[in-house]
């Protein structure tokens, strides 16, 4: 069934579901920004949705579940709520405890050379959280001085570029046990490059707009797309210090978190222009193999009541990993 299939989009836009409504009349139908329907839909999605559902466990000063860093507990602290807030398409001008909750999460979790860190100590520094949060602040609107260090930081872990290796502790700038090295190489994949980490490092970039976009910066997106494009992507042959791939790389699901599936990688590289690169044929094949017969996608890898709200039931058809594949498909 093509992607462009009005019956698939009219199930997206179901005025039972706000925020998906939203989100498909914005990204795939591309409703301009001053378009009443669209306006609506986006109010609704923030009053009544699950953005207002997340938001209204929010604690007045900006955390979630408790103060600090905000990494732990997973999937309901200040981190996960804020990058499922930033998936669910929240908007920083809708709602004034979404900037709240962006300053809080500065505040706390991040360090003076650009790091985020899932602890109080700058040594937590790790890509798919630095990759995760730059992605969700960037996408919720965030604008402070900041972040942009944050993505310098980031362009630097991956090209090496004025950082020291992680044994020079007198370094001013330097590697740690967890971000271990450039090309994303990181401690918890055994010291080998962590392609859920690259995965989320250039999802970030891919959202970052091009006038933000620094030579450093640029040079860091051409190692990750080289990076990426490595192996066969439908294999997600990355090296591994298991010594196989995870089998989550092939179950889409919502919302992602640090675990990470192929079709986010799908969505890092059409974000970063290459949706028609021959080496992405194999991927795009894939995600469209998974269509059902009514032109959905299932969800394959569910959070449950682990993080705030639920959004969908294991292998049934659902909206907001559909929302997911036909972006994609549609952006090359």
């Amino acid at each position: 069934m093509s992607i462009s299939s009005s019956k698939t989009i009219d199930w997206l836009l179901e005025e039972a579901d706000p925020g998906v409504r939203y989100l498909a009349l914005r990204d795939l139908l591309h409703r301009p920004g001053n378009d009443a329907e669209l306006l609506r839909a986006k109010r609704d999605a923030h009053q009544f949705g699950p953005i207002a559902e997340v938001l209204n466990e929010m604690d007045e000063q900006g955390f979630w579940v408790k103060p600090g860093p905000g990494y732990g507990p997973k999937y309901k602290s200040t981190v996960w709520a804020i990058l499922l807030l930033a998936q669910l398409g929240a908007d920083i001008h809708a709602d004034e405890r979404i900037r709240t909750a962006c300053d809080y999460l500065v505040e706390h979790a991040w360090h003076e050379q650009g790091q985020f860190a899932a602890g109080e100590l700058v040594s937590y520094t790790i890509d798919c959280l630095q990759g995760n949060l730059c992605w969700a602040l960037t996408a919720l609107g965030y604008e402070d001085t900041r972040l942009d260090k944050a993505f310098e930081w980031m362009a630097r872990t991956v090209t090496g570029e004025g950082i020291s290796p992680k044994e020079d502790k007198k370094a001013a700038m330097r590697y740690y046990a967890y971000k271990c090295g450039p090309t994303f190489r990181c401690g918890a994949n055994y010291g080998e490059p962590c392609s859920w980490g690259a995965a989320k490092v250039m999802l970030a970039f891919s959202r970052l707009p091009v006038d933000k976009r620094t030579p450093l910066i640029e040079d860091a997106i051409r190692q990750g797309i080289g990076f990426l494009f490595s192996v066969d992507l439908v294999t997600a042959a990355w090296p591994s210090g298991t010594g196989k791939p995870s089998r989550d790389w092939w179950l889409f699901g919502f919302p992602v978190f640090y675990v990470t599936d192929l079709l986010q990688v799908a969505e890092a590289l059409t974000g970063l222009g290459c949706g028609d690169d021959p080496r992405m044929q194999g991927l795009l094949a894939l995600i469209r193999s998974k269509q059902d017969a009514e032109g959905r996608w299932l969800m394959e890898y569910p959070y449950g009541s682990k993080t705030w709200e639920n959004y969908g039931i294991k292998n049934k058809p659902n909206k907001w990993v559909t929302l997911r594949a036909m972006r994609v498909l549609k952006e090359r």
